[in-house]
């Protein structure tokens, strides 16, 4: 088939480069799978082995290896699936088919109108229907994928929070010893906040579903599959991953430091691999969330620190 004209480059090297990583990645994956999910990734191993070759006649572009960032970056989901076993795979099957989908959008907002429309056409919908069928359809749900996204959202909440409160106590105290209870106080308070938060919302969301219920019920229709997450695990899940996030930028503290910049480099290296993290299960943009993540970081430590600072200036707070 003929290139795409005018073919936009940076597009193009970008789709053919992901498709060659879900090709590797399911490649890879396929050896340490279980045999439940060692039959989807044969299922998908031929879609995307077709995809791959199809993207590169159209852009008339031929990549058989992947860049240093595409490799690092398979090397790491490898890592993790064989640590955490099949929740992780099928965890990364459902976010990649996240991926794909806004991903498959774009290609046909920029094509699908053009001379080779009918043919992006018909690639997207192979993509749509047989990955959504695959992973998310025959394939049996191993984890609650909003359960981790929770836990990565909690995780975050705690880890921005209270970077920014020890950042605004180092400023306003001085002394370790205070910061530290102050730290910590304000952990337990916000896990317990979170948590109760939590166990509000998904107790409101239990009773919408079991009202909902008795409708299909009266109507003789079949009641919904999903019975969602109880309250009481919801606010264990998000109070406990609220705190874990927030000993982060606590322990340093812990260890003997005296300045906020110790939990500031410890806990802001921690809110890069959550953000990436979080941006990839949840099918959003990774460098874009990192990078947005990072700058409200930066701006609650610059603000709580500057708070801590006018507090010791202009009312005297101090601890010797």
């Amino acid at each position: 088939m003929a290139a795409a004209a005018p073919a936009d480059a940076k597009l193009a090297r970008r789709l053919v480069l992901d498709e060659l990583f879900d090709l590797s990645l399911y490649r890879a994956l396929r050896d340490v799978a279980p045999g439940d999910l060692r039959r989807v990734l044969d299922e998908l191993i031929p879609v995307e082995t077709r995809h791959h070759a199809f993207w590169q006649s159209f852009f008339g572009l031929e990549l058989g290896r992947l860049d240093l960032g595409r490799r690092l970056k398979l090397a790491l989901i490898l890592a993790v699936c064989r640590l955490f076993g099949a929740p992780a795979i099928h965890l990364i099957l459902e976010s990649i088919e996240v991926h794909g989908v806004r991903k498959y959008l774009a290609i046909w907002h920029r094509y699908g109108a053009g001379p080779l429309g009918g043919a992006v056409r018909e690639v997207l919908r192979d993509e749509f229907e047989h990955e959504d069928r695959v992973v998310t359809g025959d394939a049996e749900r191993r984890i609650n994928p909003e359960r981790i996204r929770g836990i990565f959202l909690g995780l975050n909440d705690g880890l921005v929070e209270i970077l920014g409160a020890v950042s605004g106590f180092f400023a306003a105290f001085g002394a370790s010893v205070t910061v530290l209870v102050a730290g910590l106080t304000v952990a337990v308070a916000g896990a317990l906040s979170m948590a109760a938060g939590a166990y509000a919302g998904a107790s409101s969301a239990s009773e919408v579903r079991a009202t909902e219920e008795g409708r299909r019920r009266f109507l003789g229709e079949r009641p919904a599959e999903d019975a969602g997450e109880s309250p009481l695990t919801a606010a264990v899940v998000v109070g406990a991953s609220y705190f874990a996030g927030a000993l982060v930028p606590v322990l340093p503290v812990l260890a003997g430091a005296r300045t906020a910049l110790p939990s500031v480099l410890t806990a802001g290296t921690v809110i890069v691999v959550v953000s990436a993290l979080l941006a990839f299960l949840s099918g959003m943009d990774v460098r874009r969330r990192v990078v947005m993540n990072v700058l409200i970081t930066a701006l609650a430590v610059l603000a709580t620190y500057a708070i801590g600072l006018a507090a010791k200036a202009l009312l005297g707070v101090s601890v010797v």
